[in-house]
């Protein structure tokens, strides 16, 4: 085969990642937009601190991460350094299952060739050699055996393969970690083995052993090579290989998956989808990367997996649940009930994940027919699971405090007459049982009920889910989810909306009476929910017992969420709603009523260690942008020269994604190690901030530069409106231009030289109230500081010692030019000095 390039790791880059990692260890929790992982040691003889990374699956969803492999060990060498001893690819998502993977966006970001790879169905194998000359070989966060556990581990299995494997071309494993190690790369493996462990799609005897699909560079940032690279390495080796097929463009890589969907096959053999690699950018201003996403054949293989579970179910002595392909699915059940009485071997075999395929082929083969035809059966018959639901559905909502979800409940009741069950109105000892039964005598005179409480943790969820099962076995659960995953990037908004909404409710809220406490101790309240929030995942228990799963946003207004709830039960069930859509008219008439009509029967103070009974009252609920009928009083409106003492500085203001961009085109994979540094550490530890903005005068340089100043103070109170409050004190003074120059940088901060340009030379007589003056000597753009101890107005300091000393290695200060002609528009406007007293 062709030489591989190696690309060595940065020592100092890889103990930052690896500092970080540590501290989102300790975090337990992703909080205030900081991830958390779990690290997991292993000991080995020839290696020091041998430790797997893991995150929380939804974190991968976010941005900020130091790293978004999916599989990372990492270890310390013998020079003391750490260093990626296994990388697997980066996390990557179905179609729609992210914003980057919607088609439009796969359009317009990505460019071939596309490199269609079939998805194998086995178990993820990592290959890498270690500083001594050995092989490394893991499973994803996992290597070695299972010391609590029969049996051999998915590591041990895959290194027996991966021996047999290179044995036959003569080779040795050693022979094979030291090729890895060379490059510097981790090669990739899927363990295919149905005498080990069976999964979706068979595989004999003659088609058993790892299939390499990928070889991936052990660096923080994704980098991986072609299939065609990949195939040579796996002939040279002795490897079998995942076939791939290769497209030029995104229409026909369309194509090719619609025509592989109709039969769920591809080359006459049964496939799970596509994995399809390509690269992709996030802005015209920044170069291609790797990027993969998959395509993913939702059926048969969902039923598949629904009959596995329920043969799991059957086997523990429990009911079968089961919300798609009914009729089939009862065959099912009845044919596994028959097998396990005529053979309890089978049973006990299936207990420990075999015999599993056999069943289910065994199955179709007495009913003459596969997957695929059962399928295509069900669509021509237009036969769909909840078609005809009429009774018996439960809808529980999965929020927090301020989401909105009791005015939705009530909108609904006032559209369709359901029941509507509320956890506030239950009090006493044994609230969870009394609330379920108070949903179970709802649903004996109710086709539909809204179980109205929080149910933001799991246990909440199984519970409800567990009891009602019990005594209605046939119910049907529909989840009303209120997104609040990744929480780093959600929660920050959801906390901005939901607080105002509560603290504008005054008394006015079930749980919190906010006249009564001050704000530290709502957002107490408030910070406990959101914190202990536990989003609804289908694929886990208890939430893969929903039946439906609407996912709402917390953010936007109960109207807007109404008409997404009526949306989807309307196509999902529609024997549940009126022969007719409600209009747009009884959506808004809905909210109306329910804002209007409703009245809280019992008030709890979630914050008090009052132990009497709650007192009943007779209040109107509130939405969002609706105000109580006695609002709380308001805060003394301030005077135009009250405001100027409380300024701070002027900035220009500039798009944080056009900063963002313009670092990825500057700094690159192929940026020298020692230049990379300090801007690698500052991604690592989330240093680089995230608004940009060109400071034009401090506060501090109004007596130096008082003219300056008082300009724009002058502007400021010209722009002030006549009823001043909070929400209009920072006015736009006017748009303006940067040109950016230079990043500049040494090992505590960087910033982006810049020069602040006239207005939009429309008007060819530009006067001077269109330029905007800046009291530093060189304007700039502060990207970050390497902690927090380090200031950004040491920016000035930095930029001064450029200009009279330069960049290199014997000044610690570096530079890089960016694109000519990099001119960003922007807006001037006033930061306030917070008041005084005020909490924050």
């Amino acid at each position: 085969m062709g030489d591989i390039q190696r690309r060595d790791q940065d020592p100092f880059i890889v103990d930052q990642l690896v500092k970080q990692l540590r501290e989102g260890e300790a975090r337990k929790k992703s909080k205030n937009g900081l991830f958390s992982c779990r690290g997991t040691k292993f000991e080995r003889d020839n290696i020091k601190e041998l430790q797997s990374w893991k995150f929380q699956e939804w974190d991968y969803k976010r941005s900020g991460l130091p790293t978004y492999a999916r599989g990372l060990f990492t270890a310390k060498n013998s020079k003391g350094h750490y260093e990626i001893v296994t990388r697997g690819y980066d996390k990557f998502f179905n179609i729609d299952e992210v914003n980057d993977t919607q088609w439009r966006n796969i359009e317009h970001k990505t460019r071939g060739p596309y490199e269609l790879s079939n998805k194998e169905n086995g178990c993820i194998i990592f290959m890498s050699g270690l500083e001594d000359g050995t092989l490394l070989v893991c499973s994803k966060h996992s290597t070695g055996s299972k010391p609590d556990s029969p049996g051999l581990s998915h590591a041990e299995v895959g290194e027996r393969w991966i021996r047999k494997h290179v044995e036959s071309v003569g080779r040795t494993t050693e022979d094979l970690a030291k090729a890895l190690r060379k490059m510097n790369v981790t090669a990739v493996g899927e363990l295919c083995d149905d005498s080990f462990e069976e999964h979706v799609l068979e595989y004999g005897p003659e088609d058993a052993g790892v299939y390499l699909h990928g070889i991936n560079y052990n660096l923080p940032e994704f980098a991986t090579l072609s299939g065609e690279k990949v195939h040579e390495f796996a002939d040279a080796w002795g490897f079998k290989k995942a076939q791939y097929i290769i497209k030029e463009s995104l229409s026909d890589v369309r194509e090719f998956l619609d025509k592989c969907a109709e039969t769920g096959s591809w080359n006459g053999q049964d496939t799970e989808g596509f994995v399809i690699r390509c690269q992709k950018r996030a802005a015209e201003s920044v170069p291609y990367q790797d990027w993969f996403f998959k395509y993913k054949f939702e059926e048969p293989y969902l039923m598949y997996r629904q009959w596995r579970e329920c043969t799991k179910a059957i086997i523990a002595k429990k009911e079968p649940r089961f919300s798609k392909h009914e009729a089939i699915t009862r065959k099912y059940i009845q044919y596994a009930r028959r097998c396990f009485a005529a053979n309890p071997k089978l049973e006990e075999d299936y207990r420990h994940n075999h015999g599993i395929i056999a069943l289910r082929n065994n199955f179709l083969k007495e009913i003459g027919s596969t997957g695929a035809e059962i399928i295509a059966m069900e669509e021509a018959s237009g036969s769909k699971t909840n078609d005809k639901v009429k009774q018996d559905v439960v809808l529980v909502t999965v929020a927090t405090l301020g989401c909105g979800k009791t005015t939705l409940a009530n909108a609904l009741v006032h559209l369709f007459g359901w029941g509507h069950v509320q956890n506030d109105n239950i009090q006493g000892k044994g609230r969870p049982q009394k609330f379920v039964d108070e949903v179970l005598k709802s649903m004996s005179v109710n086709p539909v009920t809204i179980a109205d409480r929080n149910n933001h943790q799991r246990r909440e969820r199984k519970q409800i889910i567990d009891d009602i099962s019990q005594t209605v076995p046939q119910a049907k659960f529909i989840a009303l989810h209120y997104v609040h995953e990744p929480k780093g990037e959600l929660l920050p908004s959801i906390k901005e909306v939901t607080t105002a909404r509560v603290l504008e409710r005054g008394d006015n809220h079930q749980t919190i009476q906010a006249s009564k406490k001050d704000e530290y101790a709502i957002l107490g309240i408030m910070n406990g929910f959101l914190n202990r929030f536990e989003g609804v995942h289908p694929e886990r228990e208890p939430d893969n017992a929903f039946d439906h799963i609407i996912d709402l946003d917390p953010r936007l207004s109960s109207r807007e969420n109404l008409e997404k709830v009526v949306t989807s039960l309307h196509e999902h069930f529609p024997a549940l709603m009126h022969e007719h859509m409600p209009s747009a008219s009884d959506l808004d008439d809905a909210i109306d009523k329910a804002i209007k009509d409703y009245t809280v029967d019992m008030k709890h103070d979630l914050g008090s260690s009052n132990k009497t009974a709650p007192k009943k009252v007779k209040l109107t609920e509130h939405t969002t942008n609706t105000r109580p009928a006695t609002a709380p009083p308001q805060p003394k409106q301030e005077t135009p020269d009250q405001l100027v003492k409380r300024l701070e500085y002027f900035s220009l203001s500039v798009p944080s994604d056009a900063i963002t961009s313009l670092l990825h085109k500057v700094f690159t994979i192929f940026t020298p190690p020692e230049q990379i540094r300090t801007y690698r550490r500052l991604q690592s530890s989330n240093r680089i901030q995230s608004t940009f903005h060109v400071t034009l005068i401090h506060r501090a340089s109004k007596t130096e530069k008082g003219d300056i100043w008082q300009r724009y103070v002058d502007t400021y109170k010209s722009k002030l409106p006549e009823e001043i409050d909070d929400s209009n004190n920072t006015p736009v003074l006017g748009n303006g231009r940067v040109q950016l120059d230079k990043v500049i940088w040494d090992d505590r901060l960087m910033c982006l030289m810049a020069r602040i340009l006239p207005s939009k030379p429309e008007n060819a007589e530009a006067d001077e109230s269109e330029s905007w003056p800046c009291a530093n000597d060189v304007p700039h753009i502060t990207i970050g500081t390497v902690s927090p101890e380090v200031k950004p107005k040491e920016s000035n300091d930095l930029l001064k010692k450029y200009l009279e000393v330069g960049a290199g290695k014997d000044t610690g200060i570096w530079e890089l030019d960016v694109p000519k002609e990099t001119i960003l528009e922007g807006s001037v406007c006033a930061v306030l000095q917070r008041k005084k007293g005020a909490r924050s």
